[in-house]
């Protein structure tokens, strides 16, 4: 039964408005999931920082998605509306045409993160824990490449030693680690600080010794 509204569309126009329409879901869902995702790590970040901090990050958040959305819901409505009033077998073709741009735009949104998460540098302390493995083996390179310090402690160098060959373990995990995902390379550069300390405290290195460095 043709449409009584007296909108027309042509095929091309009906394959225009679908065009806009998958692009449109596509980049609202791509929006809203860098939204959560952006809110879920700065909230992990900002727990540890004042009150007044974390309120503002929660009211941030919700505001940002609300905005993706309603700009998405701007072109999407009347990308459904306007060729439902042409015909309502092509309104619901634009409906299903929609629904599966957004699951498309999910299910490849949702393997990009996997992806990316997948990656040694990006999962969650990594930073942390780099900036403190770098701090920990420039430690340990000053005693083998200081003379004076390895004169002074030979044992830091001796792996004869029991604390200094667990801290040459230390040292190997903590860069396994520090390449491989799925390994807890923050626990990793936790063990090699007290490897390090207990091997620094057998080899006879004194506090104000490290400190004067």
């Amino acid at each position: 039964m043709p449409a009584t509204t007296g909108v027309q569309l042509t095929v091309w126009e009906i394959g225009l408005w679908a065009i806009l329409l998958m692009c449109a879901v596509a980049l609202t869902v791509h929006a809203v999931r860098k939204s959560v995702a952006q809110g879920v790590h700065d909230g992990q970040v900002t727990l540890q920082g004042p009150r007044s901090h974390r309120d503002l990050d929660l009211i941030k958040e919700p505001d940002s998605v609300f905005w993706n959305i309603f700009a998405g819901l701007v072109v999407v409505v009347p990308a459904v509306v306007i060729p439902a009033l042409a015909s309502p077998a092509v309104g619901l073709l634009m409906l299903f045409l929609g629904m599966g741009a957004a699951a498309g735009a999910f299910t490849v949104g949702r393997k990009m993160e996997q992806k990316r998460q997948s990656k040694p540098e990006n999962r969650p302390g990594y930073s942390e824990a780099s900036a403190r493995h770098d701090a920990l083996l420039a430690r340990w390179q000053r005693y083998e490449l200081d003379p004076a310090k390895g004169i002074d402690f030979p044992g830091m160098s001796d792996v004869n030693v029991p604390q200094t060959a667990a801290l040459v373990r230390a040292i190997q995990e903590a860069q396994l680690c520090r390449m491989t995902a799925g390994t807890d390379y923050p626990r990793a550069v936790e063990r090699l600080d007290v490897a390090m300390a207990e091997a620094e405290a057998a080899a006879g290195v004194s506090a104000p010794q490290l400190t004067s460095d």
